[in-house]
């Protein structure tokens, strides 16, 4: 079995995946990065905030997600970020995108490969058919 480069795979596509996350939850309230950390990390993504952080700024500039700085004087004011319009013009395009990728990607691939039945339940199965044709 061949090794995945997982640098070479974030790069290429688990940051789009990141992207769509962060959209979904900027729709749904204000997001703020250490809390986008922790949500990306309890789905299993292993992303660091010297990535996360000129994400979010990349995603501002392209107009998706607006930025608030947290009143006050402090030196590390939190940044809320916020969806936009166009962000959930974006993500609504996303989601259909998804939708046509879930499709083809998992619900064919398991039509066109169903799970094998267990010997256990196909003998169970058969039994059941005998008995009811003898009748």
């Amino acid at each position: 079995m061949a090794t995945i480069d997982r640098k070479l795979l974030t790069r290429e596509v688990l940051l789009g995946f990141w992207k769509v996350h962060i959209l979904h939850h900027a729709a749904e309230h204000p997001v703020i990065g250490q809390w986008v950390l922790g949500e990306l990390r309890r789905h299993g993504y292993d992303i660091s905030p010297g990535t996360l952080y000129p994400l979010l700024k990349r995603m501002e500039r392209n107009g998706w997600l607006r930025c608030e700085i947290e009143p006050g004087s402090g030196l590390r004011r939190r940044r809320f970020y916020q969806l936009t319009s166009e962000g959930a013009a974006v993500l609504a395009s996303l989601r259909e995108a998804i939708v046509e990728l879930h499709h083809e990607v998992i619900e064919e691939a398991e039509d066109a490969h169903p799970q094998p039945v267990p010997v256990a339940q196909r003998q169970r199965s058969s039994s059941r058919r005998a008995t009811r044709t003898k009748r």
